[in-house]
């Protein structure tokens, strides 16, 4: 199952940096969710800073960023430190939030078919409907593309 643009977001409540977060309690914000294969790996690490550095100008469009991977709590602790991330990272281990937004992909890696996590961001506004996705997303530009969106919707 995949969400839909125009139709309400899939609800999620999951454990992150900052506590248990669910998208229920964004509500009256726009909200930005990206999932990402895996902390402190190169592409993860560039998307991650380029989220940070334009974090103030997501807030002022109104927008809340929230990193999501199947990483550990610890792992993503480590990671928000290590780069000075100002926004939650949710720790999906058991893949339920990434089922519900059908991110979750078979992947060639050196060869071998892997299952993991294709790059994709969701934008969600005040309301709770899904507006737009990125799939099997490009790092280089991507955040500047969704701040973007996220003024357009503010």
């Amino acid at each position: 199952m995949t969400p839909h643009i125009g139709k309400p977001a899939p609800q999620f409540i999951a454990e992150s940096t900052i506590g248990p977060i669910s998208l229920e309690q964004c509500r009256g914000r726009a909200v930005v969710l990206y999932f990402y294969p895996k902390d402190n790996t190169p592409g993860c690490t560039t998307e991650s800073q380029d989220f940070r550095d334009l974090h103030a100008d997501f807030l002022a469009a109104g927008a809340v960023v929230v990193g999501i991977s199947r990483d550990s709590l610890k792992s993503h602790q480590n990671f928000q430190n290590k780069y000075q991330l100002p926004f939650p990272l949710i720790s999906d281990t058991d893949e339920t939030v990434c089922n519900l937004y059908g991110v979750i992909k078979q992947k060639n890696m050196y060869g071998k078919q892997v299952r993991g996590i294709e790059r994709s961001t969701f934008l969600v506004d005040a309301e709770g409907r899904l507006v737009q996705e990125w799939r099997g997303v490009k790092v280089p530009n991507h955040a500047s593309e969704v701040l973007q969106a996220a003024r357009s919707i503010g």
